[in-house]
């Protein structure tokens, strides 16, 4: 009974971490999910319990599978192609998988999971930095405007 709410409490600060989040903490959100699923998978997988392996991978294709929507193909050009073709990749892989007990694929999805969350904190730090600098530069023209 007492797991029921700690699960509960869990659930609600995850939706609230999530209606919160800007769309570069999703992402990573996303991210972590995948990794956290796959590497769950794997651990259900040398415990010999099918039916969570299962589960847990078909969590982690669903989190790539947002991550793949969330590609905006328009604007993304060769980065985004390449992204899709690589969340593809990973989910076949987790198929695989899971079809042939393959640790070692579920190893290697989580190192390119990884990569790609690196890859995406130095993203959001960088974006965070220019409207840093943005904000303190309008902030500077406004004080001087209100000098003038």
């Amino acid at each position: 009974m007492n797991k029921s709410y700690v699960e509960q409490y869990s659930k609600i600060g995850m939706e609230t971490g999530v209606a919160s989040a800007d769309p570069h903490r999703l992402i990573l959100m996303l991210l972590e999910g995948a990794i956290a699923s796959t590497a769950f998978a794997k651990n259900e997988m040398q415990r010999g319990h099918l039916a969570a392996k299962g589960e847990a991978i078909s969590k982690a294709i669903n989190i790539i599978g947002e991550l793949d929507l969330s590609l905006n193909m328009d604007v993304g050009g060769e980065i985004a192609e390449n992204l899709r073709r690589l969340y593809d990749y990973m989910s076949l892989q987790l198929v695989d998988a899971n079809l042939h007990d393959d640790e070692k694929k579920l190893d290697q999805v989580v190192q390119i999971l990884t990569e790609l969350k690196a890859g995406w904190v130095g993203i959001t730090d960088e974006v965070r930095k220019t409207a840093q600098a943005q904000n303190l530069e309008c902030a500077k023209e406004t004080v001087s405007y209100g000098a003038v």
